[in-house]
């Protein structure tokens, strides 16, 4: 076992032969001399260091300008982490004391890790959640031996302070997941001949556990996804992106819906321990014969409008969420696509909305606006449905993610 993967395997925990191949092609190692500044106090970088060889020091500036050493990092340490998720200045200054050998990963590197193989991203993403919990014990632990320092007359202030406290790393970490979650979801659609789409999504907190897309595979096919991961936490923002990632990978080769989602349910059971699940709606369409194969994975049935008679049909092959529980169990169904028609797919946040009387939004309402509005542009459709939503709810407080995506025929 080289000297890389060693330390590789003890900052980050258990890694597969793969897993540490995949790392060590896309990080880096530099070998730094002694007295070399890695990372300056107040600078903007987006790098995580990890320590394969060498000491550092950890040092941060003092208003009177001295430096404070707020401690020394040997092998198997990293630093730096938060340059891989958030967009602010360094804290310290991080300088070697000795010649240093350190294995880089940046942030392009970290998205590459992503698209390629969640699993790597996955152990990275725990291990500097695992540094992370134990920065904050060691500054708890800190700031409650000062505490002890002070007369009986400061135990409110310090109430406050400690409250303020967890209040601003909760927004932070909200605010980083919320950034991540942007940056993962489609800006816009890739241009499909013969259709367009519209979207309107809206989660219910800073971060939410919908995904949607429109996948292009190869020349004649695309891909149309809508899902809701259980939950509504940072957890289930991370879980969206990890099932998104194994999607697009398992897109890339010509299978059919069914195929594609068995194949995702195997790599989330490998892949995540944590107890959540996802449900999905999954078509694949032809461009040529506009001919649609999809599964539905204990999602919310999705509504096609037929432009002629102006009815419409429920998409509801039956089908249960993916990942948590092994035997995945899914029926694929098709159905022919004509000019005109208007497939909306929505998730349970569009439904289940709730007025100040506790009353849902519910299915007959939703399909009286999509059969009044379905010979309209598809984003015109998606906007209806959402302005249709915020009428009947009010001034009541959203509880659920809220996504439409809507795609229909030219």
């Amino acid at each position: 076992m080289s000297k890389s993967t060693d330390v590789l395997r003890r900052v980050l925990g258990s890694l597969s032969a793969e897993d540490v191949a995949e790392l060590n092609r896309v990080a880096v190692r530099r070998v730094y001399p002694a007295d070399t500044v890695v990372c300056l106090e107040g600078a903007l970088e987006h790098t995580f260091y990890v320590i394969e060889t060498g000491l550092v020091s950890v040092t941060r500036r003092l208003k009177d300008d001295s430096e404070q050493v707020l401690g020394i990092l040997r092998d198997g340490q990293f630093f730096g982490e938060m340059g891989l998720l958030d967009d602010v200045p360094r804290a310290a200054t991080v300088r070697t004391l000795t010649e240093s050998t350190l294995i880089e990963i940046t942030d392009s590197t970290f998205d590459v890790i992503v698209a390629r193989n969640p699993a790597v991203a996955v152990t990275l993403l725990r291990g500097i959640t695992r540094s992370l919990r134990d920065t904050d014990k060691l500054a708890m632990a800190e700031l409650e031996h000062k505490n002890q320092q002070l007369a009986q007359t400061l135990d409110e202030l310090r109430n406050a302070q400690a409250e303020l406290l967890a209040q601003e790393r909760l927004k932070r970490d909200l605010e980083i997941a919320a950034s991540v979650q942007r940056s993962i979801l489609p800006a816009e659609f890739p241009p499909v001949p013969g259709f367009e789409f519209g979207v309107q999504a809206r989660p219910a907190r800073e971060v939410g556990g919908d995904f949607y897309d429109v996948l292009t595979v190869g020349d004649d096919r695309f891909g149309l996804v809508v899902a809701d991961v259980s939950g509504k936490s940072v957890q289930a923002a991370i879980f969206m992106a990890v099932a998104r990632a194994l999607l697009l990978r398992e897109t890339a080769e010509r299978l059919s819906p069914a195929e594609i989602i068995h194949r995702l349910q195997r790599q989330l059971l490998k892949t995540s321990t944590a107890e959540m699940f996802v449900t999905m709606f999954f078509g694949m369409i032809d461009t040529q014969t506009r001919r649609m194969d999809y599964v539905r994975a204990g999602h919310e049935r999705p509504i096609l409008y037929r432009a002629v008679t102006r009815q419409l049909e429920m998409l509801d092959p039956p089908g249960r969420f993916v990942g948590m529980l092994p035997g995945l169990q899914i029926e694929q169904a098709s159905v022919t696509l004509h000019p005109g028609d208007c497939l909306v797919c929505y998730s349970d946040g569009v439904t289940d909305a709730e007025d100040e009387s506790g009353a849902f939004f519910g299915l007959e309402r939703l399909m009286a606006v999509i059969v009044a509005h379905g010979q309209e542009p598809a984003q015109q459709v998606a906007d209806h449905l959402l302005n249709a939503v915020d009428r009947f709810c009010g001034n009541a407080e959203q509880t659920d993610d809220i996504t439409i995506l809507v795609a229909k025929v030219k």
